[in-house]
């Protein structure tokens, strides 16, 4: 039986000193806070730590200068987050470069292997 090949590529953002600071898990992260109004929420939908998810962020900050969220706590009507116009900017710029990578390195991948179904099986 003959194997399918594919390309799975991860796009991930590190500082001159080789510090990680963006990549996958803190778009998604943040994506989800988008959507579930709170950091909590949404490290729990990804399985992640509470805690973890703020050493994310918090990195992250510290690299680019800036808050990635903007955070209310308790009240009548419980606390949240919601994403700071940077980490819009930042999420909106990761996820356009990850999807011009990827049709690029689609592109790619299609040319260079493309004669894998003709290889010699014997």
């Amino acid at each position: 039986m003959e194997k399918e090949l594919h390309l799975k590529l991860t796009v991930r953002l590190y500082t001159d000193d080789n510090q990680r600071c963006f990549g996958p898990g803190i778009a998604t992260l943040l994506s989800r806070v988008r959507e579930h109004h709170s950091l909590r929420a949404a490290a729990a939908s990804m399985g992640m730590a509470y805690s973890k998810a703020w050493r994310i962020i918090r990195t992250a900050e510290g690299v680019f200068g800036c808050k990635l969220l903007s955070s209310t706590i308790g009240g009548q009507h419980g606390g949240g987050a919601v994403l700071t116009p940077q980490a819009e900017q930042l999420l909106a710029a990761y996820e356009a470069y990850c999807a011009d990578v990827e049709a690029y390195s689609l592109e790619k991948f299609r040319d260079m292997f493309g004669f894998y179904h003709t290889l010699d099986k014997s």
